[in-house]
């Protein structure tokens, strides 16, 4: 199956190819069937090749194929290869496989546009780059895809760009990930000039063998400078604090592709970075306490947001922030398993969120406003009963998928072996950020599906269910967002139902296994009773119950009195959680007004004035004037010209005999 790695990105370049250099030829179906199949293609090489994957024996699961070598130059050589093991494996399932059903959802949620084959191309452009991200079996081929998918992004997000603020925001999107990819580009060289290798396959065994040898310490500088150069990188395109600002503004593009970058592709490939990255992060704990630190701020300040969101999807996308930190928090605690576990349910129960936005936001013509809403669970009983299940799941309530990741996560947390203490402040933010999550969720859902309607009459008559195209779509991802989680029970519900085991971990014990024991052989193997983790596992639950309770009090109870009540008592905090804590104000005053008075500055006077001005007018000038100069003494007069001739003769005798 190795030779036929290259089939999976392959299919979506096609489709891409297809659809954007004949697509404005061909019929909508043709187009649809265009983008659908060669995703669809994709994902079944893909299930096919991690099979073959399954079926070696778990010390040489790796598949891996060289398209061509790119450069070399002395011993160094760097070739364009694929690469598929455990953690890619899990990724490039959970990338093609949801890609695939967007681009089922979009052929009826994008039916009218007038630019769908326009569409459809830039989606099957962004699959292929989010493959070559996940399966490059090197940092550059890796870099290569992340810098695709920001151009992808970029033009999906402003897909509608007639309008300004679309247009605005997918290059909001596309400069504040500059930003982190300088980061990234900074940290690859740093790797480079370091250990002389950007290859997966070389570079982790090197370095792992370095620090057993003892010529590579704990948390040597050049480790965490690397580190946190790459989690900059992250930052930026995962959406964490400082660079998180371009994600809820994302919301201007299409609500598939908003589907498609928050949920199952560009806004997990910082976390999938730091997952493969594991070896250089374990070796540098400064660093991961750095990542899970700011993982917990970003997940918490992202989730006291979402609280006072009006717009459904804002609402789902500082979710997807916070959710976002929830995993690096995860990495940053060496949880890498428990991280990516989270990533996956994550995937499933955000995709089917984001698709049934979609679908209230189709059957109320394009408002988004949830005060306008109410009441559509009865128009929209498949849409109300799949969002219903999706929001179970990221509150946290077991049995459904998002209980066993989330869980996970906070458990690790609790017990970071790096840093003990800093994980119990980790464990509660986290656990606080669980019950305001739940609280969020579950007010998107009173207030959208559960009281009276509150649109406007035109609205309520066109109010209806989505079509089959849409639908299905959903069916399938609130089915994964109940039973997806179970491939990662933990040990401690498993031993109670004939031992079953956890999946994902041991599933995933190859890629972590030198980074596991390194940190056992630095801090020990903990133990802890198992009544303190039922209690903790307890307690997440019961939180999140509180918050659920908590909105219906709000928002089904008493809507109107506490609401308002609430809203004068605390008015400097409601002010400052509405305005998002006036970071983008902020970042305007500190950031983009300097900038944009030091370039007016600079094109005054060194443009207008030094190159303008002297360098180029400045040389013409003189130009000018010399010529000018020149043609007076070419006036025509057989005199002049026999003046100058003596002239110059003279001159030039009196030279030669005044050095001689």
């Amino acid at each position: 199956m190795e030779n036929y790695l290259f089939l999976i990105p392959l299919f979506p370049l096609l489709g891409f190819l297809l659809n954007g250099l004949l697509g404005c030829r061909l019929e909508k179906p043709f187009i649809s069937y265009i983008g659908c199949a060669s995703v669809g293609a994709a994902f079944i090489t893909a299930v096919l090749a991690v099979y073959d994957l399954i079926g070696r024996p778990a010390g040489d699961r790796q598949l891996v194929q060289v398209l061509w070598s790119w450069m070399a130059v002395g011993d160094f050589q760097l070739d364009v290869s694929l690469m598929i093991d455990q953690l890619s494996a899990v990724m490039i399932l959970v990338v093609t496989g949801i890609s695939f059903l967007i681009h089922i959802y979009s052929t009826g949620y994008m039916h009218e546009d007038e630019s769908y084959w326009r569409y459809f191309a830039y989606l099957n452009m962004f699959v292929f780059f989010m493959t070559m991200l996940v399966l490059g079996a090197n940092y550059v081929v890796m870099f290569v895809g992340w810098e695709g998918v920001g151009l992808a992004s970029y033009l999906l997000i402003g897909f509608w760009y007639q309008g300004t603020e679309n247009a605005d925001a997918g290059k909001k999107a596309f400069i504040v990930n500059r930003i982190g990819d300088f980061g990234f580009v900074l940290g690859m060289f740093l790797l480079f000039t370091t250990f002389g290798t950007l290859s997966y396959l070389e570079l982790f065994p090197e370095v792992a063998g370095l620090h057993h040898q003892g010529s590579l310490s704990m948390n040597s500088p050049v480790m965490i400078a690397i580190c946190l150069l790459l989690f900059l990188g992250a930052t930026g395109k995962s959406a964490q604090i400082p660079l998180y600002v371009w994600l809820p503004d994302a919301m201007a593009g299409p609500t598939p592709v908003s589907a498609l970058i928050h949920a199952a592709t560009m806004v997990t490939a910082g976390v999938y970075m730091v997952a493969r990255s594991n070896i250089l992060y374990t070796l540098a704990p400064t660093a991961l306490l750095i990542v899970s630190l700011v993982a917990a701020a970003t997940a918490l300040m992202a989730a006291t947001i979402g609280i006072l969101q009006n717009d459904i999807k804002k609402v789902l996308a500082y979710s997807t922030v916070s959710q976002l930190g929830y995993m690096f928090i995860g990495v940053g605690v060496t949880a890498y398993t428990a991280g990516i576990f989270h990533l996956m349910t994550h995937a499933f129960f955000k995709a089917c969120l984001f698709l049934c936005s979609g679908s209230v936001i189709h059957a109320m013509g394009g408002d988004q406003d949830m005060r306008n809403m109410g009441g559509l669970c009865r128009k929209m009983p498949i849409t109300y009963a799949t969002m219903l299940i999706a929001t179970i799941a990221i509150a946290g309530i077991p049995p459904f998928a998002g209980f066993f990741s989330k869980d996970e996560i906070l458990w690790k947390a609790f017990n970071f072996p790096y840093y003990p203490a800093a994980g119990k402040i980790i464990w509660f933010i986290g656990t606080l950020g669980a019950a305001i999550t739940a609280f969020y969720m579950f007010r998107l859902i009173f207030m959208t599906f559960h009281g009276n309607f509150r649109g406007t009459e035109e609205q309520a008559h066109h109010l209806h269910e989505s079509p089959i195209s849409m639908t299905c779509p959903l069916i399938i991802l609130a089915i994964l967002s109940i039973f997806g989680g179970w491939l990662g029970i933990p040990h401690l519900i498993g031993q109670h139902f004939g031992h079953v085991s956890n999946v994902m971990e041991h599933f995933f014990e190859p890629v972590f296994a030198d980074s596991q024991a390194i940190v056992a052989a630095e801090t020990g193997i903990l133990h802890h009773a198992p009544g303190l983790e039922w209690t903790l596992m307890a307690g997440s639950v019961l939180v999140a119950l509180a918050g659920i309770f908590m909105a219906w009090t709000l928002y089904i109870r008493y809507p109107e009195y506490l609401l308002e009540k609430l809203a004068r008592a605390y008015s400097l905090h409601y002010r400052l959680v509405y305005n998002k804590y006036y970071v983008d104000e902020m970042y305007y005053l500190l950031i983009v007004l300097p900038v944009y008075h030091l370039s007016m500055l600079l094109w005054k006077i060194v443009d207008a004035i030094v190159i303008d001005g002297l360098g180029v007018n400045g040389s013409g000038w003189i130009i000018r004037k010399g010529s000018c100069a020149a043609a007076k003494i070419h006036n025509g007069y057989l005199q002049t010209y026999g003046s100058f001739f003596v002239l110059g003769v003279v001159a030039i005798l009196g030279f030669l005999i005044f050095y001689q």
